[in-house]
């Protein structure tokens, strides 16, 4: 790439940061759909000991942007910022969705992690970008957070009888 080429390849990027905004995430996610979202992370987690965290951004911040920081930095930041890795058996699971350059990540900590490999939470990633792009995000997100139950369930099972413990807030953040 060319010097010219890549300074329209910033100013591009920087051009859909700043006309993203919080109202965009309301047009593809509804206070609705964001509440049900919220009550599917909590049934979620009746049957599992991990917590699930999505994330829904508008756009990068601006110190993103100029140092030409890739989204996966932000949802690493972001995974600390939410405390989605302060869990008691280290397994929580970021769902973060960086609307301005239809970006997915998944971020686990180690104790999930461990127990899925990189490629499985590719495939996941890329069944949830097949469904953004039809501009189906609550079913993308719903299936992602169905997907990461079952892996939780599987390796990070509750008894029926354990006491429910919820250490992180369900509901869906949206920056």
């Amino acid at each position: 790439m060319n010097d010219r080429s890549g300074l329209w390849s910033r100013l591009a990027r920087l051009w859909r940061h700043r006309w993203t905004d919080e109202a965009a995430v309301r047009r593809v996610l509804s206070d609705a759909a964001l509440e049900r979202l919220g009550r599917r992370v909590g049934a979620s987690e009746r049957r599992h000991h991990g917590e699930i965290r999505i994330c829904v951004e508008a756009a990068l911040p601006s110190s993103y942007l100029w140092r030409g920081a890739p989204v996966r930095e932000r949802a690493l930041s972001m995974f600390g910022k939410l405390r989605v890795w302060d869990t008691e058996h280290n397994n929580g699971v970021l769902v973060y969705l960086m609307l301005a350059e239809h970006a997915i990540e998944i971020v686990a900590d180690r104790g999930i992690d461990r127990h899925v490999d990189a490629a499985e939470w590719a495939a996941m990633a890329a069944r949830m970008a097949a469904a953004f792009r039809e501009e189906r995000f609550e079913d993308g997100l719903t299936q992602a957070l169905e997907e990461v139950s079952a892996l939780l369930v599987a390796h990070f099972p509750r008894a029926a009888d354990e006491i429910e413990r919820n250490e992180l807030p369900d509901a869906p953040v949206v920056v």
